[in-house]
């Protein structure tokens, strides 16, 4: 019996921990500011069709015709502003290091859009999508709309000389 209480309370005490390491891991990204929460999709769905082709509409949306994109593939992080890079972490993980950096010259928006179907549960509320072209690869990016404002101010505030290219 006394061995159930002790293994239980190793069990409680690890959790705790794990929790703690959680909350002090943001707490050390958010540190030094410019953090905003940012889910981002690496693997773009085969079914939706190319963003170079689409006309937007007035409010710069994309058009709601079209397969609805599913909500699969999303990855819910934050998003860190440093210097002329984003360096993106994945909220559920105990990596020091960021996932994903994004360096403002390579970036590319293609498009922006509103959740549809299955997306409008898998992200979080308010959350605007940006079809973005890094290096050549597609990815997408969901963010709410003032960090959707900042982000695009950033990206506009490149020096002189680097291209941007903000939809």
């Amino acid at each position: 019996m006394i061995l159930a209480l002790q293994v239980f309370g190793a069990v409680v005490a690890v959790g705790l921990l794990g929790l703690f390491v959680f909350g002090l891991r943001r707490r050390l990204i958010q540190r030094s500011g410019g953090t905003f929460d940012c889910s981002m999709r690496l693997r773009m769905p085969q079914d939706l069709p190319a963003p170079d082709h689409e006309e937007p509409s007035e409010d710069g949306e994309e058009p709601a015709s079209g397969p609805e994109p599913g909500g699969k593939g999303w990855v819910f992080g934050v998003a860190r502003y440093s210097g002329d890079r984003v360096e993106w972490f994945r909220v559920f993980s105990y990596a020091p290091r960021p996932r994903r950096v994004l360096e403002r010259s390579e970036i590319e928006v293609l498009r922006r859009r509103t959740p549809r179907g299955q997306e409008e549960l898998a992200l979080l509320s308010g959350a605007v999508v940006l079809t973005c072209r890094h290096r050549g690869s597609l990815l997408e990016l969901a963010m709410s709309d003032d960090a959707l404002t900042g982000f695009l101010a950033w990206l506009e505030a490149a020096p002189p000389g680097q291209r941007v290219n903000v939809a």
